[in-house]
């Protein structure tokens, strides 16, 4: 069968942009971090919504699943295979049309880079309103799939809150189009919020509108440096209701470390925990930030970076962060969201199970502290297979015992299935099950995700 589901592809997208390749497949069936293989038939990488459309309705008819790829940037094994499936990548759908600077908007294909966007923006004097350290490879339309937040959410809210309307192709190859030159739309149905944060397994994104925002003209940076965790909670949630606030990441003094070591530099400020703050406006903020730090009793403390060499070298050290985690080996990820009240006790049992688990393992913990939205994240963690697995259920039971969620911006993928039901309960569950089992009844797509 698959001998011709392959000839009816290259038939509907051209013989160069489908292939059977072992070693393409193969490389395209391992998740990010490096930790995860699956296994797949082709990958097929159309270059339209006409010919994404084409793509499902036959693998719809074929009863054949598709896993969906786009910048394969998952954490979570949301793009690895688990059937044999057709790899269905929108790296092709990077069109990016003309920025509307009187209504601050643009349409985007789901495979245009975060980065792409932000240029397009920027040259418009806009800017885009999620940013992610990954945003060279990071694309639209698996932003949107996961509703990500990024460096930025503090300000400009999580994707969902950027997007104006979307295309998207069902499993049946239907094309809904839920686009709209104006901004306050509520005819019917909100069907588009649906798929954001669907992580795929009710269609394909394949375009979208998107909200842009005016670049601010000034902005000012700061590291600060505590000893304890819940003093930097405090801190943080005095600072998360500035006007100009346009950053407040929380960063962990033993990931910066590691990151010092590899960027050859060293932390301008000390403490076991590291809060960046950026302030962002119209006229200079160096007052403005210099004010917050003093009534948040950080003056003394921090380092500040005002001219955009030394905020990028502040923000190096942030962004940092991702890129050494795979210094000792595939790493391995947990993406949490949990009330600020509980971050630091989460912390310290978290590094606690851990010790008990994988003892040479470097736990390391940051991201969006205003959104309690955290990355807690193992270096040099080796267990695998029964001990992985164990690792994993402690760390999940630790968050929904904190009363956090197992998923947050990451999304569920297919590590996470088995862990849905400490977040929702059977009512949810069932419910979107059957809002799966509506738009696609022969699970089709990405039919590893999310469900176990």
């Amino acid at each position: 069968m698959i001998d011709d589901v392959v000839r009816r592809l290259t038939a509907a997208v051209g013989n160069q942009h489908v292939s059977t390749d072992a070693d393409v497949l193969r490389g395209r069936s391992i998740d990010h971090t490096g930790r995860y293989q699956g296994s797949a038939s082709a990958l097929v990488r159309p270059g339209s919504t006409g010919e994404v459309a084409e793509v499902l309705r036959l693998c719809r008819e074929v009863r054949l699943p598709v896993t969906v790829q786009g910048g394969r940037t998952s954490l979570v094994a949301g793009t690895v295979p688990e059937h044999a499936d057709v790899l269905l990548s929108t790296e092709r759908l990077t069109a990016i049309g003309e920025v509307d600077v009187a209504d601050r908007r643009v349409t985007a294909g789901a495979g245009v880079t975060a980065s792409d966007l932000q240029r397009a923006a920027v040259a418009a004097g806009l800017l885009f309103g999620v940013d992610l350290a990954s945003r060279d490879t990071a694309t639209i339309g698996g932003m949107a799939s996961t509703n990500a937040g990024g460096l930025r959410t503090v300000r400009y809210g999580n994707m969902a809150e950027q997007i104006l309307g979307l295309e998207i192709v069902l499993p049946d190859g239907t094309v809904l189009r839920r686009q709209s030159r104006v901004r306050r739309d509520n005819t019917g149905y909100d069907l588009g919020a649906l798929f954001v944060g669907a992580e795929g397994t009710l269609g394909v994104i394949t375009a979208l509108d998107l909200r842009l925002h005016p670049a601010p003209a000034h902005r000012a940076t700061a590291l600060c440096g505590f000893t304890e965790l819940g003093e930097l909670v405090s801190a943080a949630q005095t600072l998360r209701d500035l006007d100009s606030i346009a950053a407040l990441e929380l960063l962990d003094a033993r990931g910066c470390t590691v990151a010092a070591e590899h960027l050859g530099t060293h932390l301008p400020v000390s403490g076991a925990w590291l809060l960046l703050v950026e302030v962002a406006g119209d006229d200079d903020q160096t007052e403005r930030l210099a004010d917050a730090l003093t009534r948040a009793g950080l003056a003394e403390t921090a380092v500040v970076g005002i001219d955009a060499n030394a905020r990028q070298r502040l923000w190096k050290v942030r962004e940092a962060q991702t890129e050494v985690l795979g210094v000792f080996g595939p790493p391995l990820k947990f993406d949490v969201a949990l009330p600020l009240s509980e971050v630091a006790g989460f912390a310290a049992k978290a590094t606690a199970v851990v010790a008990r688990h994988s003892p040479a393992a470097i736990p390391v913990l940051f991201g969006h502290i205003a959104e309690g939205n955290l990355h807690f994240n193992l270096m040099r963690c080796d267990v695998q297979g029964a001990a992985e697995r164990a690792l994993q259920e402690s760390m999940m039971a630790l968050i929904a015992g904190c009363g956090g969620n197992v998923s947050s911006e990451h999304g569920v993928g297919s590590r996470k299935r088995d862990f849905v039901g400490l977040s929702r309960d059977d009512a949810d569950i069932a419910a979107m099950r059957a809002v799966k089992e509506t738009f696609d009844p022969h699970r089709i797509v990405n039919r590893a995700v999310l469900f176990a």
